[in-house]
């Protein structure tokens, strides 16, 4: 073991998210994976993420390049298209520097990782003569569903009622991404999200934040297009398999979290009481729909954890805090993962954006899907009809969930005869999730491949 990991260390790791960060921690979290298994790895972000983020507990070697908009980010842009072309403008020189940089200091880089949604870091890599990783950070049915958009293979807007796709089961239309059963919404988010696929087949590798037997037949049906391999859940290690020693801080934190608070107040609460209720850091809701939901953890009667973040705090009903003190507690921020593992939840209202699904999956929490956007939809879809680990919050002719759905589907989890069914297939895939990251499991196992496929090229 020592000698294997004195050879790995001669690779080093550029890793390079894109900066947001719902892509940079799981990159983070993998980063952790291949320092663990003896590669050097150095995280790359923007100047403006660098100077937001809360630094402290993490380990990975951390540099940075500008975008262009060091004052305020993706913020500063008119739209994603006008964004993405300025960071390839300026990120692409500053990132050819950084590797000069790293080479005169003695610490040559042999690889870089880089998110698809920046391809042009693969042109880099390829130039440079470094291997070239791809790290796809959705689900795989999500990512055969732009890989046919992008390659022309799948027309829009969608005319029949069912999508059949190879390597998925059948599809209604609702239950695509919402840039495609809303043809025409945020098309230049759409354009970003098709460009991951523009010159990923130049790839050495092709990685997944996912788990093999979660979405065996969509993997199996994509590595025969790229060389594709799973390397999920990108967890912490220490909510899992134990691996790594004191592994328990989550990617970086661009929120400031109430942690005290949060552990404090589940902690005076019987196991699975407390329904957790999280939309993300980028999800806005509609006024409406955020009062409609207020209403309906009300009305289900059972405690409630609600994170909302401090520009959505406004939309709340009036007075709704003070007068559900004894049943809730309202937060701007929290560590997700300390609340999930917390023996207290027993349900997770959630958008469904892939990393709180795979989060919800791993710790084996019952989820109510309340999809919003981009690939929510389809995460949904799968929660409920496939793996069997949930339900969806029924939507009106408006595209809302009223209160009555929201109070019906805790309800149904926390006391129904569903809900039943319910854990034990949350129960199931939590096993399943943790033996993928374990000694000899199947992501364990594509790590070791890559790790080794990299050091045999690096010597």
């Amino acid at each position: 073991m020592e000698k294997d990991m004195i050879n790995a260390s001669r690779a080093h790791c550029l890793v390079f998210p894109y900066p947001a960060q719902g892509h940079i921690n799981p990159m983070v979290e993998f980063s952790k994976r291949l320092k663990h298994k003896g590669v050097e790895v150095t995280l790359v972000t923007t100047h403006f993420i660098s100077k937001n983020i809360q630094k402290e507990g993490n380990s990975i070697a951390l540099e940075t390049i500008s975008d262009g908009y060091d004052e305020g980010g993706r913020a500063q842009a008119e739209n994603d298209q006008t964004y993405l072309e300025h960071f390839e403008r300026v990120g692409s020189k500053n990132l050819i520097e950084l590797l000069e940089k790293l080479s005169r200091s003695g610490r040559p880089v042999n690889c870089i990782v880089y998110d698809p949604f920046l391809p042009w870091a693969l042109d880099i890599a390829k130039d440079s003569e470094l291997v070239a990783v791809a790290f796809l950070t959705q689900s795989i049915v999500v990512d055969i569903i732009y890989y046919h958009v992008s390659k022309g293979e799948m027309k829009l807007p969608l005319l029949e009622p069912e999508v059949l796709l190879p390597g998925l089961p059948p599809l209604e239309a609702q239950d695509m991404p919402s840039f495609i059963y809303k043809w025409g919404s945020h098309p230049d988010t759409f354009d970003m999200l098709l460009g991951q696929f523009s010159n990923i087949e130049k790839a050495d590798w092709v990685l997944c934040n996912t788990v093999y037997e979660l979405e065996q037949e969509a993997v199996d049906w994509m590595s025969k297009i790229i060389p594709m391999r799973t390397v999920g859940p990108t967890i912490p290690s220490m909510f899992l398999d134990k691996q790594l020693e004191n592994d328990k801080d989550y990617g970086l934190s661009i929120f400031k979290p109430n942690v005290d608070a949060c552990l404090k107040w589940l902690n005076d609460r019987s196991k699975g009481s407390v329904v957790y209720v999280s939309v993300g850091s980028m999800v806005i809701l509609e006024v409406e729909q955020m009062q409609e939901l207020a209403w309906g953890l009300r009305m289900s009667n059972n405690y409630f954890l609600w994170v909302v973040r401090a520009s959505e705090e406004a939309k709340l009903p009036k007075n709704f805090v003070e007068e559900t003190l004894e049943k809730g507690l309202v937060v701007q921020w929290c560590r997700q993962l300390e609340v999930l593992t917390h023996e207290a939840v027993g349900c997770f209202v959630t958008h469904c954006g892939w990393n709180s699904t795979l989060e919800a999956l791993s710790f084996g929490v019952p989820m109510v899907a309340m999809p919003q956007w981009t690939d929510q939809s389809t995460n949904a879809k799968y929660i409920t009809d496939f793996w069997k680990m949930g339900l969806k919050a029924p939507m009106d002719e408006k595209g809302l969930v009223r209160r009555e759905g929201v109070a019906h589907c805790i309800r149904e989890i926390m006391e129904g005869e569903s809900g039943e069914e319910i854990k034990k297939n949350a129960f199931k895939w939590r096993k399943l999730a943790k033996e993928a990251l374990d000694k000899g499991g199947s992501s364990d196992k594509n790590i070791e491949k890559f790790v080794a496929n990299l050091v045999a090229r690096s010597s």
